[in-house]
């Protein structure tokens, strides 16, 4: 179900209304000239809004009761269905959030370098020496680093600083009501009352993201259900305002996502002349002795720390700096399935401790493709015969394989990383292929007519 637009333009239209009132009753009455008569359509159109508004409202009100009777068989109380529900609010932001998908991306090293820059390093040095203590109990009771937990916060809320001003509760009642995903977001606004029955929170401090995410690190409220834990001993999982939960709760959900202890998530490397890009791939996995053996090296010379199912990662292509990632590397996709956010954690981790950022040269020079690109490329590769999914205009392991074997067919570097370049090239054999097929069907047409 769509929300109107009118909604967001109607209640601009009721915020101005009262403003303009008050002006003309502080005007000078000898001043005053008779109203002009409203145009008809600007009243035809208020008049809609209203009524689109009302309409949009009503239709909220029944989902949210459809919903209480739905919490309430699922044990949820009287007392937690009063407090969550009877104030809840339709968020069109969260809405319009959802459905947001950017024609323009950003190329990662602006990306990482926006991130992971030298204030947040700094930033982050100092927020661990200041919870140095909860950190190191974090790490001690669930194995993972106190710079990756550092990291992720520093990521996920700027270090507490931003990390939503939505009440969790309205934010997923108004993405489950507007129904492109109704599903999950049921679920997670029925975790979240969960959650305030278990009194780790109460509604007026869950606040989160247009999403639902929430508290410091960004817990959806079934990721809370699952790995938030009392730090301080309180007797509450308090994510939004006890350090020791968070670092504590975000430790347990990478230790069991997978994060293994004795292993750093990667480095950046260099690769050996005439290195297979194909290689290059998350599917591609074995020890670093073994990539070793291949030829690959630190950037320092020194050798390579001993990990397992390691892989070869080439983030801009060929031409950018290459990173040598383990089972930690893919434990932080678990907390967001984006290469880019990944390797931002793992390198702005990195800073913190004391450590390099990346030394390898990016390819500056390449134009980042934008949405409308990407699905001109998938289409463009569909054609060929590259079976890429259906085009979407998101770069996914799918499009990458497509791609790779559309390279490894015109003999250049299989590394999946699109340009360009290559949107040009495949565009233009395409309009060749196309071309070739127009002459062959105009040469038989005769033949077809004569009979």
């Amino acid at each position: 179900m769509r929300i109107p637009r009118s909604l967001s333009l109607g209640l601009g239209l009721c915020a101005v209304l009262p403003v303009v009132w008050l002006a003309g009753c502080a005007s000078n009455p000898k001043a005053t000239m008779p109203a002009a008569p409203e145009p008809p359509n600007l009243a035809a159109s208020q008049a809609a809004d209203n009524a689109a508004i009302e309409l949009t409202e009503q239709r909220f009100a029944k989902w949210v009761e459809n919903f209480r009777a739905y919490a309430r068989q699922q044990g949820i109380d009287e007392a937690t269905l009063h407090a969550a529900l009877d104030t809840v609010k339709l968020r069109p932001r969260a809405v319009e959030s959802d459905r947001a998908q950017p024609e323009f991306t950003r190329p990662i090293w602006d990306y990482l370098e926006a991130v992971v820059s030298p204030q947040r390093v700094a930033n982050g040095q100092q927020k661990l020496k200041q919870y140095q203590v909860e950190a190191d109990a974090a790490e001690a009771r669930f194995g993972v680093p106190t710079n990756i937990l550092v990291a992720v916060w520093g990521i996920e809320s700027n270090y507490g600083l931003n990390y939503g001003d939505i009440p969790v509760v309205d934010a997923l009642a108004t993405l489950g009501f507007e129904g492109r995903r109704e599903a999950w977001a049921k679920g997670e606004l029925l975790d979240a009352l969960r959650i305030l029955q278990k009194g780790d929170i109460d509604r007026a401090h869950m606040i989160g993201s247009w999403a639902g995410a929430m508290g410091q690190t960004q817990f959806m409220p079934s990721s809370f259900m699952r790995f938030a834990v009392d730090g301080d001993g309180d007797g509450r999982r308090d994510i939004w305002g006890s350090m020791a939960d968070v670092l504590a709760s975000t430790a347990n959900f990478l230790a069991r996502s997978g994060w293994q202890p004795n292993e750093p998530w990667g480095l950046e490397v260099k690769l050996p002349a005439g290195f297979d890009a194909m290689r290059a791939d998350a599917s591609v996995r074995q020890t670093s002795a073994q990539w070793a053996g291949d030829g690959v090296r630190s950037m320092d010379g020194s050798p390579l720390p001993d990990m397992a199912d390691a892989a070869i990662l080439l983030p801009a292509g060929v031409r950018g700096p290459a990173f040598l990632v383990g089972r930690n590397y893919r434990t932080v996709l678990r907390y967001n399935n984006s290469m880019s956010y990944a390797l931002t954690v793992c390198l702005l981790a990195q800073r913190i401790a004391g450590g390099p950022g990346v030394q390898g040269a990016w390819p500056r020079d390449q134009k980042a493709l934008s949405r409308t690109d990407i699905l001109a490329l998938q289409e463009a590769l569909n054609r060929r015969g590259f079976d890429s999914g259906k085009p979407d205009g998101q770069v996914g392991p799918a499009t990458r394989q497509a791609l790779r074997l559309y390279q490894q067919s015109v003999g250049v570097p299989a590394d999946g990383y699109p340009t360009v370049e290559l949107l040009q090239r495949l565009q233009a054999s395409n309009a060749d292929s196309a071309g070739l097929d127009s002459q062959s069907a105009t040469k038989v047409m005769p033949a077809t007519n004569d009979k």
